[in-house]
């Protein structure tokens, strides 16, 4: 079942609210608020404003001008990789990583270690939708990664 975040988009009040939820789970300060492509952008800039942090893209390759750094990562029908800036933040930046949904966690996991080659600190990741029973959100928190999700849907 496809597990869709657009509803929630169109309701204003919805929306601010689930902006809201995830900055309250924020635990400490953040430097960045890394939004997956496509869909993380669109909750990581509005997070970032209200956490007074920048907003960093993780992006599929080739989509960022300039030099790059990447990580590929398994999808079920082959592979894909994410990219950011080579010089988008300073050694020990505090990033907080944010997308839509975490399902598996392949994307998740790659972006957790593409910030970390880059030498951040990533201790946290919030998600709008969680389906626990890929166990994305579990495969996290054994990276070392706290994990918050505004819901869980049983089943897939």
């Amino acid at each position: 079942m496809f597990r869709d975040i657009t509803t929630l988009l169109l309701d204003p009040a919805g929306f601010a609210r689930s902006i809201e939820r995830i900055v309250e789970g924020v635990d400490g300060p953040v430097d960045l608020v890394a939004g997956i492509e496509a869909r993380g952008f669109i909750f990581a800039a509005p997070v970032a404003v209200a956490l007074g942090a920048g907003v960093l893209l993780l992006r599929k390759d080739g989509k960022l001008p300039g030099a790059t750094i990447a990580e590929d990562y398994a999808l079920e029908y082959g592979t894909d990789r994410i990219a950011i800036h080579a010089d988008a933040f300073a050694p020990g930046a505090r990033v907080l990583l944010i997308d839509d949904l975490i399902a598996t966690g392949g994307t998740a996991r790659a972006a957790v270690r593409l910030l970390r080659k880059a030498a951040a600190q990533v201790t946290q990741a919030a998600f709008v939708i969680d389906l626990p029973e890929l166990g994305g959100a579990d495969s996290l928190r054994v990276e070392g990664i706290e994990v918050n999700a505004l819901v869980a849907f049983a089943g897939h």
